[in-house]
């Protein structure tokens, strides 16, 4: 799953990126509604955390931007402000969820799964296509009900393909979801063909 956060406190942000790195997410942060909004047009994302109030702009403009024009994105609100009346503001506006500080990491972590089965995968840890199926809790990928032996990165690509089966991919999409915004610094797209090779 490839989630930014936009958060402008840099410690907080740090904690939740070092936290959800290690639970296998890939993460981007924007300190500011500006990065935000540029690193939203450059690069494809799963889910979004949003913090309200950020220094140069609003939180909730963000997501309005999002439901109007990239509807199948995944949003969390994270905010201070923590009463009924905001967390109801937050879901009526297009959230898929609210999470008040301060929270504890595990919690949020769960929160973003469920939004990620939701959006992605119709609330099933269980993706079928053909004679393939992919089971997303045991990270295991089964053909004809043999258990295939997958890198890391084989899986997170036959997983991008499977969640993305009607659409055309580009080497750009490809190389984005499976390094995200490292992909900037590499020269060459020559390692996707190699990796659809071995796939």
């Amino acid at each position: 799953m490839k989630v930014l956060i936009v958060e402008d406190q840099i410690e907080l942000a740090k904690n939740i990126e070092d936290y959800l790195k290690k639970e296998g997410f890939q993460i981007s942060v924007a300190p500011d509604f500006f990065t935000a909004t540029d690193k939203l047009a450059a690069y494809e994302y799963d889910v979004v955390i949003i913090d309200l109030m950020l220094p140069d702009g609003n939180g909730m403009d963000l997501l309005y931007s999002l439901r109007a024009n990239r509807k199948n994105i995944g949003t969390l609100i994270l905010s201070a402000k923590n009463s009924i009346d905001d967390k109801v503001r937050g879901l009526d506006a297009g959230a898929d969820d609210y999470l008040g500080k301060p929270f504890h990491l595990l919690e949020l972590a769960s929160r973003l799964k469920a939004i990620y089965r939701t959006r992605k995968q119709e609330s099933s840890n269980v993706i079928e296509l053909d004679k393939i199926l992919i089971d997303t809790d045991k990270k295991e990928v089964r053909v004809d009900n043999q258990k295939m032996d997958l890198t890391k990165k084989e899986y997170e690509m036959l997983l991008f393909f499977a969640n993305n089966a009607k659409r055309v991919l580009t080497k750009q999409n490809i190389a984005e979801h499976l390094w995200g915004d490292f992909i900037d610094e590499s020269d060459s797209f020559d390692f996707v063909y190699q990796h659809i090779k071995n796939l």
